[in-house]
């Protein structure tokens, strides 16, 4: 039996070392500002969606979020590794902008998985990270609508809320971004992505493309 031949690249067959992203603490936590919406997974499948806020005050990257109680508890929120995933820039990338062939459409994207077994908050510190999370969101508006206008309210909240403080432990991060791609497939992308006419317009993909050039 003669040798096998290598796959081609094509979605779903990417391997860990194919586009890892050997990304430091300060690369990741603009990737968390510029997209704090992620998600957690932990114990088995338990699955939320949460924004989070990077902790300045810390010497590593640190993150900082919220779930309701009851969302808490199902997490086991403090007593099992979690991982939280941030969706970077991504979005589809069409077979028809290459220059050389032949080819199938892909997905550029990046992304970062942070694993680490997050802290839970008491209830001062839980409200803490709530005042954060609402006045850094707010900090950008002409009027903004901080935390401590509604002071007692939030104090009310805490109950009901659990916040946590991850320092991950594991960080497992990818940029697949056209870069096995010759110069010439890559202008083409860069082009379609960058052409307001075009329906897979996404000039964002293409600022982090032009990024790691």
């Amino acid at each position: 039996m003669g040798p096998r031949t290598p796959a081609p690249n094509v979605v779903g067959m990417h391997t860990r070392a194919d586009y890892a992203w050997p990304a430091d603490d300060a690369e990741l936590a603009r990737l968390v500002e510029a997209h704090p919406w992620v998600t957690m997974i932990s114990d088995g499948l338990v699955v939320s969606h949460l924004p989070v806020v990077v902790d300045h005050t810390a010497d590593r990257l640190t993150l900082l979020g919220h779930l309701s109680a009851s969302d808490a508890e199902q997490h086991r929120l403090g007593l099992v590794d979690t991982v939280l995933v941030v969706a970077g820039p991504h979005g589809y990338v069409s077979a028809g902008w290459y220059v050389h062939g032949p080819s199938v459409s892909t997905w550029n994207y990046v992304v970062a998985h942070l694993h680490g077994r997050p802290s839970a908050l008491d209830p001062e510190r839980t409200l803490d990270v709530l005042t954060r999370t609402q006045d850094h969101f707010e900090s950008g508006r002409p009027d903004p609508h901080l935390t401590a206008r509604v002071a007692g309210y939030a104090a009310r909240l805490t109950p009901y809320v659990t916040g946590f403080r991850l320092v991950p432990s594991r960080v497992e991060a990818k940029r697949k971004l056209s870069q096995d791609k010759p110069a010439e497939d890559v202008a083409g992308v860069l082009h379609g992505l960058e052409d307001p006419m075009d329906v897979h317009a996404n000039p964002e993909l293409a600022a982090a493309m032009r990024g790691t050039r």
